[in-house]
């Protein structure tokens, strides 16, 4: 098994030790993805830089995005690892050579942080090279890679491939492939934010009903309500203009589940307008997830269509 330890800022890492999120932003200044390739639920640790210099937890690798700082902030916001968008702007900066207001930041997002308590930190990791800025992936069929890993588990009441809550704050799930693409060993779950990037992706940062390409304008909308019984998942999701994701939330939109878009004649009956949202009624989405894994599930658009919407 691979996984990645990384480099972490140490106020980073103790902010949100502190409030002990179900998610958070390992963000970059720089918009280079710290690996490629990985699967999700890779497991990403946290490095601290000197003084300590220790592993001090980590979390489970779920996406890579690059967002402009200020919609980071918007989808993370204390997930950041700071207070506020200032306090963000403020720590990325110096960082930047290019000092843009709202310039594009790496977000690698993970899943169900862990935090150990000082006293079970690990010590330098074998086969740590002090040059190393970003990150190295270990593998557990090496001896380093084995004893960290070993170390790790050690400090959890639990395998990390089972179902159990590590007493960590860490709880994994091993979910079907086929939500999210190739089958892995581990799951994190997902969160709110982890679902919006997710969506966002899926969808080539495009409006489903649309094609918008303005990514300040786009969000994540649930097609069936996760207050209901929708999960954060990809299939369970629509990328949407604003508007568009107002129109849906209170059935004035809908989507069919052939993927045609519907349009209720109320919208004109109620405000004498809507021109422009009639000229997309009985059209095929613009934008479909590529991945047949990613689409959305007709079952879930057929109980929209027959619930929510307002014919």
């Amino acid at each position: 098994m691979k996984f990645w330890v990384g480099v972490t800022d140490n106020q980073w890492f103790k902010y949100l030790s502190e409030i002990r999120p179900d998610e958070v932003n390992f963000w970059q200044p720089g918009a280079t993805p710290p690996f490629t390739n990985a699967p999700v639920g890779l497991p990403f640790l946290f490095k601290l830089r000197r003084p300590n210099n220790h592993i001090a937890g980590g979390g489970f690798f779920v996406t890579y995005s690059k967002l402009p700082l200020s919609l980071a902030w918007e989808i993370f916001g204390q997930k950041n690892g700071c207070g506020s968008l200032n306090e963000l702007r403020n720590l990325i900066n110096p960082l930047i050579a290019n000092n843009r207001n709202d310039g594009e930041i790496g977000c690698t997002v993970l899943a169900n942080p862990f935090f150990f308590e000082k006293s079970a930190w690990l010590a330098e990791p074998p086969g740590w090279a002090s040059p190393i800025v970003r990150g190295k992936m270990y593998e557990t069929t090496d001896y380093a890679g084995n004893k960290i890993w070993h170390d790790i588990q050690l400090r959890m009441s639990a395998p990390v491939d089972s179902t159990e809550d590590y007493g960590l704050g860490v709880s994994i799930t091993a979910e079907p492939g086929e939500k999210y693409g190739a089958p892995v060993t581990v799951r994190p779950r997902i969160g709110q934010s982890s679902f919006r990037l997710l969506v966002t992706e899926a969808y080539q940062r495009r409006c489903a009903i649309t094609g918008e390409k303005t990514l300040v304008a786009l969000e994540a909308a649930h097609i069936m309500p996760y207050s209901g019984e929708g999960g954060h998942n990809v299939r369970n999701g629509l990328l949407l203009r604003a508007d568009f994701h107002r129109l849906f939330d209170v059935g004035l939109v809908s989507v069919t589940p052939d993927l045609k878009i519907r349009v209720s004649p109320r919208i004109r009956e109620e405000w004498s307008n809507g021109k422009v949202y009639y000229r997309l009624d009985d059209k095929p989405l613009s934008v479909v997830p590529i991945h047949p894994s990613m689409r959305p599930d007709p079952d879930l658009l057929d109980w929209h269509f027959r619930n929510q919407f307002q014919a």
